[in-house]
């Protein structure tokens, strides 16, 4: 098991490589890439119980789905930074041909990755499926998603929602990245969300808050508790609530860095901000 300090290592690192990437293209979506930073390495360092190497069919270990794929920056980071694929195939982000897309695909059979996304509010329901398939194969171990709280603007989104609880689907943990922004602006300013807990309570779902979702130890706690909730009969939510483009100041509390590249001068000033711990690519 890793140090905290390891952890929290590894989450400057993943930042650095965030911000990098998406300046060389003058591409990608940082904001909410930063803001999902500790939530990823904790999952993929500490939380999930993962076999070596990877194969599609994920039998005997825990799945992930990200379903806001356009946060792909913070994924490929911690992937590569996993072993993967290799730390350098980083600097062919959204490149011709590369097999790390803006959005993940399947098609280049990019390690660590079981489904495109990016096509917002699908997700839920492909890890419906592949949680469904665990209990069918007698297979114990849990399937995690990670959607945009905008994203639940979607309406295919309440249906699974509707379905897991019906089916009592139990060994599935979506988490929701609660950080009130999206691209358009605040969540509450272009389609109001209402309260999250109460919805997804009504519709049958255990919940779990981490009020502290940029905060490395609070994480593990918090999803430690939701994996402690599994196998009871109710698929569990957690509610993560995090701040769009943490740890780079002049990129949080804001929709402007959903989809922006910083330039030059301010990725020298963002990098600052998180000097090197691991090594860069």
């Amino acid at each position: 098991m890793p140090k905290l300090q390891e952890l929290q290592d590894l989450t400057v690192q993943v930042r650095r490589d965030i911000l990098r990437m998406v300046h060389k293209v003058n591409s990608g979506h940082p904001g909410g890439s930063l803001g999902c930073t500790e939530f990823m390495v904790a999952l993929y360092n500490e939380l999930m119980e993962l076999k070596e190497g990877f194969d599609m069919d994920g039998k005997d270990e825990d799945l992930f789905f990200l379903s806001n794929g356009h946060i792909s920056p913070v994924f490929y980071s911690v992937l590569a930074r996993k072993g993967y694929f290799p730390v350098d195939e980083l600097n062919t982000f959204r490149l011709i041909d590369s097999r790390l897309q803006g959005h993940p695909t399947t098609h280049e059979g990019l390690p660590g990755v079981r489904i495109a996304s990016g096509s917002l509010g699908q997700g839920m329901s492909v890890a419906l499926g592949a949680a469904q398939a665990k209990k069918l194969n007698k297979d114990s171990k849990l399937v995690y998603t990670l959607h945009g709280d905008g994203e639940l603007q979607e309406g295919q989104n309440w249906e699974a929602i509707m379905y897991a609880a019906g089916n009592k689907v139990d060994n599935l943990i979506s988490t929701i990245d609660y950080n009130g922004q999206q691209i358009d602006g605040a969540t509450e300013d272009v389609l109001p969300l209402g309260n999250l807990r109460k919805k997804f309570e009504a519709f049958g779902w255990d919940v779990v808050d981490i009020k502290e979702g940029n905060n490395l130890e609070a994480v593990i706690n918090g999803m430690k508790e939701a994996k402690s909730r599994t196998g009871k009969g109710k698929p569990v939510c957690v509610l993560l609530h995090t701040v769009m483009g943490n740890g780079v100041d002049f990129m949080m509390h804001t929709h402007a860095w959903h989809g922006k590249a910083p330039n030059d001068e301010q990725l020298e000033n963002a990098l600052s901000q998180n000097p090197e711990t691991i090594g860069d690519y």
